[in-house]
């Protein structure tokens, strides 16, 4: 309660001083912004959310089980945002020792932090990357390019003082066919410029490359249609587009050589 009621005053606070900056005057017609239900319900939610900002409790009774059990031959964990996070890997994969540990929303510097309990920690054979895409979007705020692919540093160094290969997997396009446009919120361009940089990276670390990108993308630059319900996610069709690409680089990376 001591969290909340600091944060229901924080709220206050800063909706008193944005109303002080307005210029005072009477208008002529009532249409203030829509207000969503229940205040305290919502600083409730957001103070729950702070708390674990990077999401470690989602996998982390799942996470001790397999901490728990002896050491699995050809152990791959999928770390990624929600497209990781829907992909039903038994379904495409199946018999395969294939871990997911996708969050929907997630960014790089959150991955980064789930990087010792998610992976390191689960003695996997390589860890498959995708990321990104929320990153363009702002989803935990503006970033620059470099700060996205230092993440990508980050993550794929950690990898490799554990013995674990690396493969890191180009962005999927977006595309405006569906009732959800997405271009706005993630352009192609800089989908473009930030595959780019990881085909280039994975070269210079000598990490395996996945190009999901090529295997989605239409003539237009766009995720091509019918293969996604909101022109982000792959539906069925677009995941069994991405599942043999996945597999080959899996099996490259697990038969190189350290």
């Amino acid at each position: 309660m001591r969290l909340l009621s600091t944060l229901l005053a924080i709220l206050f606070l800063q909706f008193f001083a944005l109303c002080a900056n307005l210029r005072a005057q009477l208008v002529q017609d009532f249409n203030p912004p829509k207000a969503g239900c229940c205040l305290a319900s919502a600083a409730e939610r957001l103070a729950g959310g702070l708390q674990d900002w990077n999401q470690l409790g989602r996998y982390h009774q799942d996470d001790l089980r397999l901490e728990a059990q002896p050491r699995v031959p050809g152990r791959v964990v999928f770390l990624g945002d929600s497209i990781t996070d829907i992909w039903n890997l038994q379904k495409f994969f199946p018999g395969k020792p294939y871990v997911n540990r996708g969050i929907s929303g997630q960014t790089t510097p959150q991955m980064l932090v789930r990087m010792f309990p998610d992976v390191i920690d689960l003695k996997p054979d390589a860890v498959i990357l995708l990321a990104g895409t929320n990153d363009i979007a702002r989803n935990t705020g503006p970033e620059t390019a470099k700060m996205i692919e230092e993440n990508y540093q980050a993550i794929t160094e950690l990898a490799r003082v554990h013995n674990i290969k690396v493969i890191l997997c180009s962005l999927t396009p977006v595309s405006d066919y569906t009732a959800h446009p997405q271009t706005a919120h993630r352009p192609p361009a800089q989908i473009l410029d930030l595959n780019a940089w990881i085909k280039s990276y994975a070269a210079r670390a000598h990490a395996t490359f996945a190009d999901y990108y090529s295997a989605l993308v239409d003539s237009k630059g766009m995720l091509k249609n019918g293969y996604s319900n909101d022109g982000l996610h792959p539906n069925d069709r677009g995941f069994a587009l991405l599942a043999p690409v996945a597999e080959a680089a899996i099996e490259k990376a697990l038969h190189e050589k350290r």
